[in-house]
């Protein structure tokens, strides 16, 4: 009887020791809640190319990979091109700029119920020569209607996104409400993102629009400066939203983890660190977080 009770004593501390050792394996938070892998880990993030040029994604990504378990897919396109994976069930979360064609989006039934979220915003600069040939930082430093009209006027080179982005909307709008219908040798297309379009107006001492981030990170290798900037109008404003997609798309849709993201984003601590992002580099915030 004795050696039985022993026995018995024995696999009963075998399988608290077994518990422990499951629990350590499985891991567990500073609060005792054990950690599960998400059962899709796998998330695509459409997204336009200055959070990427930017170097935001960089820097805030792994935080939100280390707290949620998923790996991100970074998918960077235009605004407009990013909005059309969206509409094809290509991706599953967006972080895009370009407000009307978001709502366009949402009210065309391609996200989920709760629709779009504000993240955070900047404003667009534009950049030109150090020279500065059309003479815009002296008379038009902050009229951006006045500087495009300007730079068509004189027939100064201007690189255009022409990829369907966010800025590249805008830059349209902005030459819309001028007045003006771009075209001739002066204006150059270059279908780019935001880093190259700098490269490439640099090389060819034109001008271009930028936002202010993209520029903050990439503009410092060039022989560029900011010309026009900060128009009391708000023509130049730059506001960024997350999109997650409808997940009746298609089942390859990881609503889960789009879902995890957007509520990430706006969470209190990751806009601490968007509010952060560019301070100590920079001297500035390049974006000022902004969720409600």
């Amino acid at each position: 009887m004795k050696k039985r009770v022993i026995a018995a004593a024995m696999v009963m501390m075998l399988g608290i020791s077994s518990a422990f050792a499951l629990t350590g394996c499985g891991g567990s938070d500073e609060s005792g809640d054990t950690a599960s892998a998400p059962e899709n880990p796998n998330l695509r993030l459409a997204t336009t190319t200055s959070t990427k040029d930017s170097g935001l994604l960089d820097a805030i990504l792994p935080d939100f990979e280390e707290k949620t378990g998923y790996t991100v897919e970074v998918i960077s396109v235009g605004s407009g091109e990013a909005m059309e994976l969206g509409e094809q069930g290509e991706a599953d979360v967006l972080l895009v700029h370009s407000p009307a064609a978001e709502k366009e989006f949402v009210d065309g039934g391609h996200a989920d119920a709760d629709g779009r979220l504000d993240v955070m915003y900047n404003d667009f600069v534009v950049v030109g020569p150090e020279a500065d040939p059309a003479g815009i930082e002296e008379n038009a430093k902050e009229d951006a209607l006045k500087a495009f009209t300007t730079i068509e006027q004189e027939q100064q080179t201007f690189v255009s996104r022409a990829d369907d982005s966010g800025t590249h909307k805008k830059e349209l709008e902005i030459w819309e409400e001028a007045g003006i219908t771009p075209k001739g040798d002066w204006y150059v297309e270059a279908a780019a993102g935001m880093g190259d379009v700098i490269t490439m107006t640099d090389e060819m001492k034109g001008y271009t629009l930028s936002d202010r981030a993209t520029w903050l990170n990439v503009g410092g290798e060039t022989e560029l400066k900011i010309v026009s900037e900060k128009d009391p109008s708000g023509v130049l404003n730059n506001q960024y939203g997350v999109i997650c997609v409808n997940p009746e798309k298609n089942e390859n849709i990881n609503a889960d983890g789009a879902k995890a993201f957007q509520e990430w984003i706006v969470s209190d601590e990751t806009q601490k660190l968007i509010g952060e992002y560019g301070q100590e580099e920079y001297g500035e915030a390049l974006f000022i977080p902004n969720a409600k």
